[in-house]
């Protein structure tokens, strides 16, 4: 492959199934002359809706602003999006995704120098309680990884709190907004506390919480520094491990048996510890975030003060519910 400009350029990605409102949301953005002031545009979109982008409403009549479609998965390769990027001088790039694409197919297609900068997600409200039924495994796969959700076309009547707890039963990261019919936006202030005290010098982790409590150390590993810990969980090793560190953790399901994983930390103990299959211990640890090898930079780390025998949860694979 040519060795294309390699400059950083970011990456504006728009998730959401087809009619969600991606468009409209691109549409009014570049429109605005706050983020749009003339850099170098390169809008590629991986489907066609109804709505088309109107470029006279752009400043400068879009001058600056390149389309590109991609309607096909073979077309969504890294010499042919950075051949497209370097063609079109792109100082920036916006996505308008595929909404039945996994977004992970996009990422290991990026070209190494385009990071992204943002990530939203857009659903049209009379929809979207069908879309998670019935294909929540693609929905998860959005909210999973999302700064912001937009429902669009949300009427008054709607339980909001039906869709909040969509949201969150799979990110607490994702801020929320909802665009009314009758053009009102507010945005999502319903408090979450967590299950357990997390202002407690030592936490405890009840079977039920698990799935919470390791969405919330990974996010935020800092507010547990120092804490001491104690929770439920399974041992595993491999050769790569240091002789005095091993995984501690439980597997976690988020939205279906397919999407079963093994979530752990980084346990370390100057004792002995076998790996043995559906052998159920309770560890108190305290928590030291740090960089470590088996972490792609810092991480939680547990340093253990016991590991004792204990009896299965009664539900051994963690939910967020």
């Amino acid at each position: 492959m040519p060795n294309f400009n390699q400059e950083p350029i970011p990456v504006f990605l728009f998730l959401g199934f087809l009619e969600s409102g991606k468009t409209k949301f691109i549409q009014e953005t570049l429109e605005d002359k706050r983020f749009n002031s003339g850099e170098k545009t390169l809008i590629i979109s991986f489907e066609e809706g109804v709505e088309e982008l109107d470029f006279s409403r752009f400043p400068n009549k879009g001058k600056n602003i390149v389309y590109r479609l991609i309607d096909s998965k073979d077309e969504m390769n890294i010499p042919n999006l950075a051949r497209m990027a370097y063609e079109t001088r792109a100082e920036r790039i916006v996505v308008e995704y595929n909404g039945m694409w996994l977004v992970n197919e996009f990422f290991q297609n990026m070209p190494d120098n385009w990071t992204i900068a943002q990530v939203m997600f857009f659903a049209d409200a009379t929809t979207f309680l069908n879309y998670n039924a019935n294909m929540r495994s693609l929905v998860v796969d959005k909210l999973n990884i999302c700064e912001l959700t937009v429902f669009n076309r949300f009427e008054k009547d709607y339980n909001v709190q039906e869709f909040h707890q969509i949201v969150r039963g799979i990110s607490r990261r994702s801020e929320i907004c909802y665009e009314y019919t009758n053009g009102q936006v507010a945005y999502d202030d319903i408090e979450d506390p967590l299950p357990f005290d997390i202002e407690a010098d030592h936490i405890i982790i009840e079977d039920r919480d698990y799935a919470l409590w390791y969405r919330d150390i990974m996010d935020e590993p800092e507010k547990y520094d120092g804490k001491t810990i104690t929770f439920k969980g399974l041992v595993a090793r491999n050769k790569k491990f240091p002789a005095d560190c091993f995984a501690f953790g439980r597997h976690i399901m988020t939205c279906c048996v397919d999407d079963i994983q093994y979530c752990w930390a980084v346990a370390t103990w100057n004792k002995p510890v076998e790996s043995e299959p559906k052998k159920w211990l309770k560890i108190t640890a305290k928590i030291k975030v740090q960089k470590h090898k088996l972490y792609k930079g810092a991480g939680p780390v547990l340093y253990v003060e016991t590991l004792e025998n204990a009896d299965a949860p009664e539900q051994e694979v963690a939910t967020f519910y």
